[in-house]
Parts: structure tokens; C-alpha cells; sequence
């Protein structure tokens, strides 16, 4: 398929931009009232799989528990044919009638039975769409823990931040940088000490509110931070916001409300106050939203050749279907900004080299498309790739290789599914043609979502034997992983904690020690991960 096909245009752009912002200011409303609906409803599918229980239960009981006469229990950690999503979606299709176990492919659609597939992996995980954690209790575990490598013990540095810290940066000092969501930037220092907060950043904003299940939302916040390669040398700390403002495009002045959007800036901290500012990235604001900053991601990494990649999420909703929260707009569109990876260079000029920069109409900085959620980026300077980690809907968080010029799917076809249970099927709504030959896969298919946020390629002295893997964090799940790189592909995989909590951030300082970001409702924390020989 030709490039410009991948360009995909909505049809009758200027009717349905206008349609859409007449319609907008009921996006997160409804966005709020589903979460909610779903929380009354208990026996839709997204709670009770409705094919469950008429085709299954019987043989593997009721809570997969098994039933000794007629079947195994679903529950065991390792199944005979396989435990992943895709292993059980083709034991339901094929069956085993050698064993008395139908094939239910005349039975059941193929989205039906991926629905069913998913949903037994959510019950053997544990997890639920529903259940993100932000109300356990928080408990770090003491003494020596085990892996397949290492065996390690978790230090607490600080208990002291606000509840929802997004990012943080080790500096050479030892001291941490810390963004806080909705309050600003902190420096944490090495004995667990706070600053005030740096004085002179652009404002964020903290007047958003909760949904149900415990998730905050809202407008103009305080995202990711960096500094530069050469930090030692010019001193450049780079962040990420919700860029907010009000009566400053259409859909502001429709709304009578605040928009928002994800901008890079880049500065300085000389006595606790930021200096020096300057925008290094902004969309056009007509692009501002009303949605939620919830989905922006705006994490950012440096290539070895300065350049400078950011994720910008899914910002523009649509409310139809009726009852579907997930209908994104502009992700398959090269000229609008949401659903991409961007490359800049380190002052915010466009590499020659990008891939869509001779595009009409594109966005010359865009790297690749068609991206949901990313919540994570880091680049692998042993085998010079960039990688990134990406929340689905129920199910198909992804663990990416983001390659120039590629398209990641996004809205129009995802391993996961919707939260009713429905397929991902949105470019029949937004008039979007593709093959599925020209989708990028992910390298790994995180199915049931564990909400994977954000992570690092490990590269140190204190763990010799997880150099070059991905350290990868999650927030539902709240657990810990490490994945093996073999050339451009995963080759294993293994978890190094499990329910901590939610995991916003990872981050290795220059001594090896890696350090985990924590939200947790009685206090964000700072905690890091150091070799049980270590001695303290």
C-alpha cells in the first residue's frame, strides 16, 4: 500500500470537525457515566463473560475452579496447551474432541471467542478491567527478595510526595527530580529530603476530579522530565505538560471551558527556580482538546545522536458509537497530532531525515502513528532501537520496536478489545480503509492489560546479568518485569515483583541501582532496588 494511503483522511473533514465539536463537550461527561454504568450493571459482559458460563461452566466450573468428572481447572499456573490469551483462543476454537472438548468455531464468532479468551486470562491473572489498584494497600516487601539473576532487597528513599507523581531523573549529584502531576517539580535528595517546589514552571493545574473506580482526570498537567545527554555540560532539563488554556480555539469557546495539550519545553534550575524556558515542540491550537491529559503520555528519550522522541496519546474523542468510550479521532491522520511518537532535535528543529516530512500536510516531526496510549519510551543505545510501551483498552498493551514511518494500528485494529467485549473495529466508523499487512506488530502482546506504564534499558554494574533488558513497570497489575532483547525481538520474559503498586516510573542512576516511582493514595514514593550483598 502506498504511503499516502496510510495518510488517512476523514471524510468530509470540515462537516465532521464541526459535527464533533458540537459534540464535544459531552465527551468526558459521557466518558464519566459509563465508568459508572458499568460499575451498577454486573452482569454486562464487561463483569460476567456472558459466553462463559453456557459453554464452559459446566466442564471447567463456575469459577474456573475445574470439575474433576469433566474437565481441568482454567486457574493452574501453567495450562497443557498454553497460558497466553492467543494459546487459549485456539484450544477454544480447534477443541480437543479426542477428550471430549468441542471446537467452538460453529459455534461461537471468532470475536466472540477472542472475548472469552481474554476473559479467561483476566480471571487467571487476577486482574479486572474494573480494578486499578488505586485503593490497595500498599505493603514493600523486607528482606532478601529472589529472581532468575539476581536476588535483591527494595530501600524506601521517601514516602513524601504527592500522591500521583508521573516522572523522575537522576542527576549526577544523586539527588532525583520529581514531577508531581497536578502540583509540579521537586528535587529529591539522596537522604530522602524534599525542595520546594521549583518556582517559575508553567502552571499546572489540580481542579479535575476522580472517576469512580478511583482514576484521575483533568486538564494541564505536569508529565515527563529529562535532561540532555550532555546535562553536565549546558545544564538543559527538558519536560512535558498539558500546554491549558481557555477561550483559545473553537472547542474552547464552545465547551466555555478549559483546552489542553501536550507541549515540550526545555529550561534550567538555578536556586530552585526554573529559568531560561523554551519551547522545544507545540501543536497547532486549534488541536487542543477537552479530553482528559489522562491518555497523553509525553514521555520523552535522547538517541546517542541528540535526537529527541516524545509520545503524544489519544486527545480527541468521539462519542458514537453509543456506549463506546474508545472512538479516537485524528490518530490515523498525519496532519493532526494526536496518536503519534514525534523526533526533534535537541533545540526542537526537524531532522531532514524524518519519514513524513515530504508528506503534504503532514506533521514533519511525526516518527510513527497510529499509537493509543504510549505510556513509555526509551531508547537501546547497545543495538540502536527505540522502544516504547502502550496501554490498550481491555486488553492489547504493547511493548513496541517504533520504527520510522510505521503505523501501530491505532484505532482500527488492537490485540485487545473494547471494554464491552466488542471487537476493535473503529475505521468503518471514521471511513478508514487498511491492510492489516501494513499494521506494525507489537513485540510483545500484553493480554490481559496490566496497564504498562513506563520502563528502562538497564545498563549497569549492580545488575550484570539484566544488562540490555527492559525493565518494565505497570500500573493495574502493579507488578515489575524483565524482558530479554535478541537483535529486534523478545525472546524472554520474567516477573521481578508482584503487586507493589502502581508503578509510574522507573529510572537507574549512575551507580546501577534502580529506582521505582509509586502512586499510592497516603503518599507517592521513591523506592530502589539494590543487590541483597549490598549491605544496607
Amino acid at each position: 500500500m502506498r504511503r499516502e494511503t496510510l495518510t488517512i483522511r476523514l471524510i468530509n473533514r470540515n462537516s465532521f470537525r464541526k459535527w464533533m465539536i458540537q459534540r464535544s463537550k459531552f465527551a468526558v461527561i459521557i466518558f464519566v457515566l459509563i465508568i459508572l454504568l458499568q460499575s451498577c450493571f454486573r452482569s454486562h459482559p464487561l463483569v460476567v463473560n456472558i459466553h462463559y458460563e453456557p459453554h464452559c461452566s459446566v466442564c471447567h466450573g463456575k469459577n474456573l475452579e475445574g470439575n474433576p468428572a469433566l474437565g481441568s481447572s482454567l486457574l493452574s499456573e501453567h495450562l497443557k496447551h498454553g497460558s497466553v490469551v492467543d494459546s487459549i483462543q485456539k484450544a477454544i476454537t480447534l477443541g480437543f474432541p479426542e477428550r471430549g472438548m468441542p471446537a467452538f468455531a460453529n459455534t461461537l464468532s471468532e470475536d466472540e471467542i477472542r472475548s472469552l479468551a481474554i476473559w479467561i486470562g483476566e480471571k487467571r491473572a487476577n486482574t479486572s478491567y474494573s480494578d486499578y489498584k488505586v485503593k490497595a494497600p500498599l505493603h514493600i516487601p523486607e528482606g532478601t527478595l529472589a529472581s532468575e539473576l539476581h536476588s535483591f532487597k527494595i530501600v524506601e528513599v521517601t514516602d513524601d510526595l504527592d500522591p500521583y507523581p508521573y516522572s523522575m531523573q537522576a542527576l549526577p549529584d544523586g539527588t532525583f527530580l520529581v514531577t508531581e502531576k497536578t502540583k509540579g517539580l521537586r528535587i529529591v535528595y539522596p537522604n530522602g529530603e524534599l525542595s520546594e517546589l521549583v518556582s517559575g514552571l508553567p502552571e499546572v493545574y489540580d481542579d479535575g476530579g476522580k472517576d469512580p473506580l478511583g482514576l484521575m482526570y483533568g486538564l494541564g498537567w505536569l508529565l515527563d522530565v529529562i535532561v540532555h545527554p550532555n546535562y553536565r555540560e549546558n545544564g538543559w532539563i527538558y519536560l512535558s505538560h498539558g500546554h491549558r488554556c481557555v477561550n483559545c480555539n473553537e472547542e474552547s469557546r464552545y465547551v466555555d471551558g478549559p483546552v489542553s495539550m501536550c507541549r515540550i519545553i526545555r529550561g534550567k534550575i538555578k536556586n530552585n527556580e526554573w529559568t531560561d524556558q523554551e519551547v522545544i515542540w507545540k501543536a497547532e491550537m486549534e488541536t487542543y482538546t477537552s479530553a482528559p491529559d489522562i491518555t497523553l503520555g509525553g514521555r520523552m528519550a535522547f538517541d546517542e545522536e541528540l535526537n529527541l522522541y516524545f509520545t503524544v496519546g489519544g486527545k480527541k474523542y468521539l462519542p458514537e458509537p453509543p456506549g463506546n468510550t474508545e472512538l479516537h479521532v485524528g490518530i490515523q491522520d498525519l496532519s493532526l497530532p494526536y496518536g503519534k511518537i514525534y523526533r526533534v532535535k535537541d533545540d526542537g528543529s526537524i531532522p531532514r531525515e524524518n519519514p513524513f516530512i515530504d508528506i503534504e500536510n503532514a506533521i514533519p516531526s511525526i516518527w510513527t502513528f497510529g499509537h493509543r496510549s504510549p505510556q513509555g519510551l526509551g531508547y537501546h543505545k547497545t543495538n540502536a532501537q527505540l522502544w516504547g510501551t502502550e496501554m490498550g483498552p481491555r486488553g492489547g498493551d504493547e511493548i513496541n520496536l517504533l520504527l520510522a514511518g510505521k503505523n501501530y494500528g491505532w484505532p482500527v485494529v488492537s490485540k485487545g478489545m473494547n471494554y464491552d467485549g466488542s471487537k476493535v473495529d473503529y475505521g468503518r466508523y471514521l471511513g478508514i480503509n487498511f491492510d492489516i499487512e501494513d499494521i506494525e506488530q507489537p513485540k510483545v502482546d500484553l493480554t490481559p492489560s496490566p496497564a504498562v506504564s513506563n520502563f528502562v534499558v538497564y545498563h549497569g554494574d549492580k545488575f550484570p546479568g539484566w544488562n540490555n533488558n527492559l525493565i518494565v513497570g505497570s500500573l493495574k497489575a502493579a507488578s515489575l518485569y524483565r524482558y530479554v532483547i535478541e537483535g529486534d525481538e523478545i525472546v524472554d520474559s520474567e516477573v521481578l515483583l508482584k503487586d507493589l503498586a502502581r508503578i509510574r516510573d522507573i529510572e537507574v542512576d549512575e551507580d546501577g541501582s534502580v529506582f521505582l516511582l509509586l502512586e499510592h493514595k497516603s503518599g507517592g514514593r521513591l523506592v530502589k532496588l539494590v543487590p541483597a550483598n549490598d549491605g544496607i
